[in-house]
């Protein structure tokens, strides 16, 4: 017997009431804001559909229900597995996913492990379903994609955890996740959770093969733009052949920077010049313009023949694009709008807390990252479609405006509200937020 669905509730709009005179507490009232905007797009009935439970008599916790706490417990700036345990005897949290009790941390870890492998990419295959639906609803038919790798360092013995690309904390173990977002609406589109061993571009095209494969008929155009990771001359392939234009950053090799020593540089400033040339690499079918930028770094001092001279130093930033009619410092520039994809990365880890809960299973590992990617996802659009002045604060503001905030649960005539302090110091703003979302999605 599959058991399809989760115990849904409906909530009032959120009362603002002077004091908290009955009921059971919660820290999380603006999650009722949340629960009626998941329940309107479709998310929970989606988890249901993919993550059905066979139901046997010892069962006692759906898949869907540990699948939600964990997402939710993430929008709230809660991980580990212990903490969310504590997470899900919230009287709000039980009374949405239809919970007699919390959920221990063993249980939910069993869960997830019985998922595996196979549980791992029907999740991504479910987000990928969610995601176009809101690209589809926002974007025009011209979009930006932003690619990026980022290390999570841990500590301990965990499975798929390797030395590797980690410079920040060189010589420790890793994860390398990969990233790609929709820059227009800063929604990540897709993301593999990979071993730390595991070198930027290994399996790029298979990655963008499924990323373009997830986008809507709609999109027309994409701008791709990453760093030297994506230097891959198949990739560039792929791209022209779809008709889209792309800006990477190129490997500073060495027949790159001797390409460079025999260039007649423009000078634009007294610190920067520019120059552009034609390269083809190795195993690459044709050869592509190069745009390249020198800055001044410094002079050092260089000893010749017993006599002292000043030599300058310079930093090279060198691209590799089809983009027609941009100039090298253009090129640069445009470049370097890429750099708020690294603080967009930053928020799904450090402020929804991708990584930081990390068992001794790879799998689990990978399900708990991509539940993360997907509280990141849902702060960003619920924003996105109430309010784009809050969608341009971090989640960590939006969270301890509109999520964590102390309030009632009250049951009457088989109605819950939620009573929050009328003293409460964003409460217009926040009452504005639940009038937007009523009717958002």
């Amino acid at each position: 017997m599959h058991h399809k669905s989760t115990k849904k509730i409906s909530f009032q709009q959120t009362k603002i009431e002077k004091n908290f005179t009955s009921g059971s507490l919660t820290s999380y009232s603006g999650l009722i804001v949340f629960n009626d905007y998941l329940e309107k797009i479709g998310l929970y009935s989606l988890i249901n559909k993919n993550f059905t439970t066979i139901k046997q008599n010892a069962t006692k916790v759906l898949n869907s229900q540990t699948l939600i706490s964990i997402m939710l417990a993430n929008l709230c700036g809660i991980s580990r597995l212990s903490n969310i345990e504590n997470f899900s005897n919230d009287p709000l949290i039980r009374k949405i996913l239809g919970l007699k009790q919390k959920l221990d941390d063993s249980t939910i870890k069993t869960i997830l492990s019985k998922m595996g492998q196979i549980g791992a990419n029907n999740f991504l295959e479910m987000s990928f379903e969610f995601i176009r639906k809101d690209i589809e609803k926002h974007c025009s038919s011209v979009i930006t994609l932003d690619c990026d790798s980022t290390e999570k360092t841990v500590y301990g013995h965990q499975a798929g955890a390797e030395k590797g690309y980690n410079p920040k904390n060189k010589g420790k173990k890793s994860y390398h996740p990969l990233l790609c977002f929709v820059s227009d609406m800063k929604i990540v589109v897709n993301s593999w959770f990979r071993p730390g061993n595991t070198y930027t571009s290994n399996g790029i095209m298979e990655f963008m093969k499924q990323t373009l494969a997830v986008l809507p008929t709609k999109i027309k155009k994409i701008f791709f733009r990453a760093d030297s990771g994506f230097f891959n001359g198949e990739l560039f392939d792929l791209l022209e052949l779809e008709g889209h234009d792309y800006l990477v950053k190129a490997k500073l090799t060495n027949q790159i920077k001797s390409k460079l020593g025999e260039q007649n540089w423009q000078q634009i400033d007294k610190d920067a010049a520019i120059c552009s040339f034609e390269y083809q690499a190795f195993g690459w079918e044709k050869s592509r313009r190069m745009y390249c930028v020198r800055i001044l770094k410094k002079y050092e001092k260089k000893e010749y023949f017993g006599s002292f001279e000043l030599v300058p130093i310079y930093d090279y930033f060198c691209y590799c694009t089809n983009l027609k009619g941009l100039t090298a410092k253009q090129i640069h520039a445009l470049y370097g709008q890429r750099a708020e994809t690294e603080n967009w990365i930053e928020h799904t880890k450090n402020q929804l807390c991708a990584g930081q809960t990390i068992t001794n299973d790879f799998h689990v590992n990978d399900i708990l990252w991509q539940l993360s990617v997907m509280a990141y996802n849902i702060s960003v659009l619920m924003r996105y479609e109430s309010d784009h002045k809050i969608w341009r604060q971090e989640p960590k503001t939006f969270r301890d405006w509109f999520i964590c905030v102390p309030g009632k649960v009250v049951t009457n005539a088989r109605k819950t509200t939620v009573k929050m302090s009328k003293n409460y110091i964003y409460r217009k703003k926040w009452e504005q937020l639940t009038e937007k979302i009523a009717t958002a999605a």
